[in-house]
């Protein structure tokens, strides 16, 4: 046994003159921590009579969870969408970055490639935890190339796919291995697409809903079938239709099973989505909402022209658009920005009242701190 009593021999680490998140309010108190998982002070004292090992004193700061980006394509200079020589470094590059933006995971997104891209990406990144060399890559995101055709966005047509061998046949291959992957973004309304996600759920990976024409029935059966994200809400889908509400109306829809939640991605740049729509989400199912960057290459950059896979991609002040188009390619947002934006105010995160990082805690050690 641990000097202390406690029952395990890993220190314990003790948050001090910090400010927490509860009942919607922020409130004074402080965070106990073991492991990387939050302990419940009153069995640490009164059961192990347990006691810190190190305290950090968060200085008046807000304590939050760390960020986590579901999607995000690459930055400062990355394109994970993109072969180079050492893909894994580039993702490491980019881990290392987003900590002083407070992500502590993320998962590593490729837009609609030929196949060979996926074939030479994919196995070169394994899922890990986060720590001092970087945020933790909970498995690739792949965002595409079986999305539709109207609603492609800045996807490269000539890539797209359907599901002509019957489904499970072409996901092996257009990507190859599976091992590596957390989500992948589709189009329900594909002929086929529903053993597709049926097949995809039972794998344990999340099946988002996006880059589609899909009507209310076809979103429906495709969550009845498994699927349980929506890939950033409101764009490259249909708007919202009193008759046909779309994928949108998944967020209030009484066809989804019991005990099952609909998650939805959101871009909160402040160019993406307006304000009211991200209200109007929010207050129809706050539950569900996962804010999510979308950044590309130029994210941390200056502006001027970047790639997003097969892409180039112009960066115009804060929006980024497909070279010669107005078509929107991605963000150029950190997470803190986007959090910021949308005003809503273990991994953890020290914040100032502006919602600036101040630093950023991974399973409890500090890996990465804002110089005074």
């Amino acid at each position: 046994m641990p000097s202390n009593g406690s029952v395990s021999d890993a220190p314990i680490t003790q948050f001090i003159n910090c400010r927490i998140l509860r009942d919607h309010k922020l409130q004074r108190e402080d965070l106990w921590v073991r492991e990387g998982r939050i302990l419940d002070p009153e069995k640490l004292f009164f059961d192990e009579l347990g006691y810190a090992d190190e305290r950090v004193d968060c200085e008046g700061s807000i304590i939050a969870p760390g960020f986590i980006d579901v999607q995000i394509n690459g930055g400062y200079g990355i394109d994970f969408s993109r072969v180079s020589e050492d893909v894994s470094g580039g993702v490491s590059f980019v881990a290392k970055k987003i900590l002083e933006h407070g992500v502590t995971s993320f998962c590593p997104t490729l837009v609609t490639s030929p196949a060979a891209i996926y074939h030479k990406v994919l196995p070169q990144v394994k899922v890990h935890n986060g720590g001092q060399h970087g945020a933790g890559v909970l498995g690739f995101h792949l965002e595409g190339p079986f999305i539709s055709a109207e609603k492609k966005g800045a996807h490269p047509e000539q890539y797209l796919r359907t599901f002509r061998s019957g489904g499970v046949q072409d996901l092996t291959e257009v990507y190859g291995s599976l091992d590596n992957v957390a989500v992948v973004t589709l189009a329900p309304e594909l002929a086929n697409s529903q053993s597709v996600v049926r097949e995809l759920s039972q794998r344990g990976i999340t099946v988002s809903l996006g880059h589609s024409v899909a009507n209310l029935s076809q979103a429906e059966e495709a969550v009845q079938h498994g699927a349980s994200f929506i890939t950033h809400l409101f764009n490259a889908m249909l708007p919202f239709h009193h008759r046909d509400p779309g994928i949108v109306g998944l967020l209030t829809s009484d066809q989804v099973p019991a005990g099952r939640t609909v998650y939805y991605g959101m871009i909160a740049d402040g160019i993406h989505t307006n304000p009211a729509a991200l209200r109007i989400a929010h207050r129809a199912h706050p539950s569900g909402l996962v804010l999510v960057t979308d950044a590309i290459t130029a994210m941390g950059l200056p502006p001027g022209h970047h790639t997003l896979g097969q892409q180039v991609i112009e960066i115009q002040g804060l929006h980024a658009y497909v070279a010669g188009t107005k078509t929107l390619s991605g963000s150029i947002a950190t997470m803190d920005m986007c959090v910021r934006h949308f005003k809503q105010a273990s991994d953890l995160v020290l914040l100032d009242d502006a919602i600036n990082v101040k630093a950023t805690f991974i399973s409890g050690e500090e890996v990465w701190r804002k110089e005074p």
